[in-house]
C-alpha cells in the first residue's frame, strides 16, 4: 500500500504546491503524451530525470521514494512480461534489444507514477475541485471527483490497518498457493467494503445535513489566478510538447546497443 503514500497530498509551502492546479494537471497530460509516444529508452531515461528537481523543489522525497518502492513490484511484472512476449514474439535476432525494449516500457510506467505521484502530491483536493469547477465542470461530477481522489489514499491506509491487525490475530499472507493465498485476503476485503460502506453513509448524512444541492449557483471562497510561476510551467510544458514532436518525427533515436561498443 505504499504507492499509494505518493497519490495522497501533503500540505507544504513550496514553488509547486503554489502553482495552479490547472497548469499542473496540463503538465501531467504532456508527459502522459510524451511518454507515450515514445518507445526508445533514452527518451524515456531523460524524461524520469527531469522530473527530479520538481520532486526536491516541493519537498516531497520521502513520499515520492515510498510511491517509487511500492511501485517496484509492478515495474518488475511489467519487465518480465514484456521480455517473455518480446523474446519469443518479437522477431529480435539477439536478447540485449529485448532487454531494451522491456526497460523502455518498465521505466515509462514510472514515468507515469512519478509525474502523477507529484500532481496529487502538491495538489490540495479543494484546489483540484475549484480548478474544474472554473473551468466550467458540473459541481456534481467535480464533487464526485475530489471524493474519489479524498478516499483512495484513505482505504489504502485503513485496508493497511486491517492486513496489520489480522497478521496480529495470526493470519499469514505469505505461505501456501495462489488460491489459499487469495482466500486468506477475505478477511480483509470484507471489513474494509464494511468501513468503505459506513463512511459512505456517514459523508450522506454530512452532505444531507449541510444542505448539498439546495443551490444551483454556488459561491467559493477562494478563486484561482494564474501568477508568473504558473506562466513559465506552461510556457516549459508546450515547448517540451514541441520539442518531443520535433525529435519524434525528424530525429533518430540510437539505441544502446548502438552506444555501447561491442
Amino acid at each position: 500500500m505504499s504507492m499509494f503514500d505518493g497519490f495522497k497530498f501533503r500540505r507544504v509551502s513550496s514553488p509547486i504546491h503554489r502553482l495552479d492546479p490547472r497548469v499542473k494537471f496540463l503538465y501531467v497530460c504532456v508527459m502522459f503524451g510524451v511518454a507515450v509516444l515514445f518507445i526508445q529508452l533514452i527518451p524515456l531515461l531523460v524524461l524520469f530525470l527531469i522530473q527530479l528537481p520538481l520532486i526536491i523543489v516541493a519537498r516531497v522525497q520521502r513520499e515520492w521514494v515510498r510511491s517509487m518502492k511500492g511501485s517496484v513490484l509492478f515495474a518488475v511484472m511489467i519487465f518480465v512480461m514484456n521480455a517473455v512476449s518480446l523474446y519469443f514474439y518479437g522477431g529480435f535476432e539477439s536478447i540485449v534489444p529485448v532487454i531494451e525494449r522491456s526497460l523502455a516500457v518498465t521505466i515509462r510506467f514510472l514515468v507515469l507514477i512519478e509525474s502523477f505521484s507529484i500532481f496529487f502530491l502538491t495538489t490540495s483536493p479543494d484546489h483540484l475541485g475549484l480548478a474544474l469547477e472554473q473551468s466550467g465542470v458540473p459541481y456534481d461530477i467535480c464533487f464526485a471527483f475530489t471524493t474519489a481522489v479524498r478516499f483512495v489514499p484513505v482505504l489504502a491506509e485503513e485496508a493497511q490497518t486491517i492486513i496489520d491487525a489480522q497478521r496480529a490475530r495470526g493470519l499469514e499472507l505469505e505461505k501456501g498457493n495462489f488460491v489459499s493465498r487469495v482466500r486468506k485476503y477475505i478477511p480483509i476485503l470484507i471489513p474494509l467494503i464494511v468501513s468503505a460502506i459506513r463512511r459512505s453513509l456517514e459523508l450522506a448524512e454530512a452532505m444531507e445535513s449541510r444542505a448539498w444541492g439546495a443551490t444551483a449557483k454556488r459561491t467559493n471562497l477562494y478563486v484561482l489566478k494564474m501568477s508568473r510561476g504558473d506562466y513559465y510551467l506552461l510556457a516549459a510544458s508546450v515547448l517540451m510538447l514541441a520539442f518531443s514532436l520535433y525529435v519524434w518525427f525528424y530525429v533518430p533515436i540510437p539505441s544502446l546497443s548502438d552506444l555501447i561498443p561491442s
